[in-house]
């Protein structure tokens, strides 16, 4: 591993590269804010990828190109006068002080619970009480998260339940809500009804300390590998999917099973 010398040195290198690009590349030089925001959501859901995957040298990769953004990002705001890096990493390293009393003050908070009981009003108190709980969660984040995050700041003013268990009650009844509105083929009600489900599901899964969005990725990789098992058997034999009956599809799948997982 670097020393701390080094890893300035590395930094400052970025930093040096970014303004000769600034200066000199045609399209460098012509980004703003908003025609990189829609790359940074690309190459953020990019490093989310090589997180799931566990795939320690595309993290780092990817790591570079999101930090390359938060310095195209700081360089925008200096040339504007408005801020630089310094002003990004200063103000940072003040927030993470303020909101790490038990760190750097008096406070005492010696497990994770009371860390996280004191987190959400050390936040109220940075913007003097005024902003609501639910106000600091993005409006932008994908649905599944944001319902995460929602019911996480909730709880963390005592808005939850009291016992983990009873909220297995409140799935089934969503559930069985849901199953009432698509019994009558009431669209809109069954959205409204679906949501409610997803959410309270959501919910359950907080409780017991799972997140849903990589519980529900790891789903989606698992579907992947066993439907190409599928098509790589259809393509194998000369046989399309769209001629295969269901119960042979279904073989197949339950051989993905036990051979992928």
């Amino acid at each position: 591993m670097h020393t701390r010398e080094e890893k300035i040195e590395a930094f400052g290198r970025l930093l040096d590269v970014l303004d000769d690009l600034r200066e000199k590349c045609p399209w460098d030089k012509k980004q703003t804010n908003q025609s990189l925001r829609p790359n940074t959501i690309e190459e953020t859901f990019e490093l989310c990828d090589a997180l799931m995957k566990d795939d320690r040298h595309e993290i780092m990769k990817e790591l570079g190109d999101v930090l390359m953004h938060v310095c195209f990002y700081s360089k925008i705001g200096s040339e504007t006068g408005d801020f630089d890096i310094a002003d990004v990493c200063d103000h940072q390293v003040a927030k993470l002080k303020f909101r790490h009393p038990h760190i750097y003050g008096d406070t005492v908070a010696t497990t994770e619970k009371e860390v996280l009981e004191n987190w959400e009003q050390i936040k109220l108190k940075e913007k003097d009480g005024n902003d609501r709980v639910l106000s600091g969660v993005p409006a932008a984040l994908p649905s599944l998260i944001k319902a995460y995050r929602i019911q996480d700041k909730a709880r963390n003013v005592g808005f939850d339940w009291e016992d983990k268990g009873d909220v297995w009650g409140k799935v089934r009844e969503e559930l069985g809500e849901l199953e009432d509105e698509l019994k009558k083929e009431n669209k809109e009600e069954s959205l409204q009804e679906l949501g409610d489900f997803i959410f309270s599901v959501i919910n359950a899964a907080r409780l017991y300390h799972l997140n849903p969005d990589t519980a529900l990725e790891k789903t989606n990789q698992k579907f992947i590998r066993r439907f190409n098992y599928i098509e790589d058997h259809s393509i194998k034999v000369g046989k399309p999917l769209k001629e295969m009956t269901l119960e042979e599809m279904d073989k197949l799948w339950n051989e993905a099973k036990e051979k992928l997982g």
